[in-house]
């Protein structure tokens, strides 16, 4: 052997040594899918306990679709909806990305992809769901409770004062408008119409439900979304992803930055976030009030 091919066979052996020492994720030809989790209520539960938002997401999903390697992007999705609002500002950021990256976008529907849930399921160019999954329930709700005569009995009255003529509408303490419910219905209306273009403009042709049944605010399990055109099929992240990518893909979850940095700089993880819901009396109120309206959203689709 020359003193050249031996030179080559150790420099092949040492660059060989150095891909190993590379973490699996960076190494060339090894597929990687990052996953990123969409979980919860989106929105405000309460003014102190916000669900899911666009400020909370926006990070994690780009530092997703910046993985380096990166074959897709998977979303991981479990909330219930919430805040229409929200849910259409992380739709919009997880389409943005996918064309800037020239990445394909996956959801995969864990329990309940409902309502602005959905919506964020939308923004995947597949969406695999367990046939338990539930899906679905694109439209729009409100509501709130009516104290009058509770007042009445109680000898209280009730004095507002305003400027604009609907500034006190659907107020709680005063009898029902019919003109004010009126005024929200159609408020309702222009919401779930964009909702619908949304999920029209998402899943296309592969709809096949009545619109009369699929937007009707009902929700189905997984097998029949998918028949309904809902869902592409029913699946899991990991044999889905194996079977498309190969046995040696990688799903590395992307979460949120935590610990000692992300104390000092306003953030704080799950464990401590549930700790300081119950840290003093002060609290307390509101760590109720948003588990029970959590607990309340969660409980329409049966979990």
């Amino acid at each position: 052997m020359s003193d050249q091919t031996t030179a080559d066979h150790e420099s092949a052996g040492l660059l060989d040594g150095l891909i190993k020492l590379i973490p699996r994720r960076w190494r060339p030809g090894v597929p990687v899918v990052p996953v990123v989790r969409l979980s919860g209520v989106i929105g405000a539960v309460t003014p102190l306990r916000p669900g899911m938002s666009l400020a909370g997401v926006a990070r994690v999903l780009e530092r997703a679709f910046s993985t380096r390697h990166a074959k897709a992007v998977a979303l991981a999705i479990n909330s219930p909806g919430g805040s229409p609002v929200q849910s259409r500002l992380i739709y919009l950021r997880i389409r943005q990305l996918a064309a800037e990256k020239k990445l394909p976008v996956i959801a995969f529907v864990e329990d309940v992809a409902a309502s602005g849930g959905y919506m964020l399921a939308c923004a995947a160019d597949e969406i695999y769901c367990d046939p338990s999954s539930i899906l679905g329930s694109i439209g729009v709700v409100g509501g709130t409770f009516g104290f009058p005569e509770l007042l009445k009995k109680i000898g209280v009255e009730r004095r507002i004062y305003t400027a604009g003529e609907h500034k006190a509408q659907l107020d709680p303490f005063l009898p029902e408008d019919p003109g004010d419910v009126a005024r929200v219905k159609a408020l309702q209306r222009e919401i779930h119409a964009l909702f619908i273009s949304l999920v029209k403009d998402s899943r296309g042709a592969r709809l096949k439900g009545a619109e009369d049944e699929l937007f009707s605010g009902e929700y189905w399990a997984g097998e029949t979304s998918v028949k309904l055109g809902l869902a592409d099929s029913l699946g899991d992240l990991r044999s889905v992803l194996r079977a498309r990518f190969g046995d040696k893909v990688l799903t590395p979850v992307i979460a949120p930055s935590s610990g000692m940095l992300a104390g000092l700089l306003g953030r704080k993880s799950g464990g401590a976030e549930i700790v300081g819901s119950l840290d003093g009396l002060a609290g307390l109120p509101d760590g109720l009030i948003s588990a029970l309206e959590s607990r309340a959203i969660w409980a329409k689709y049966g979990f």
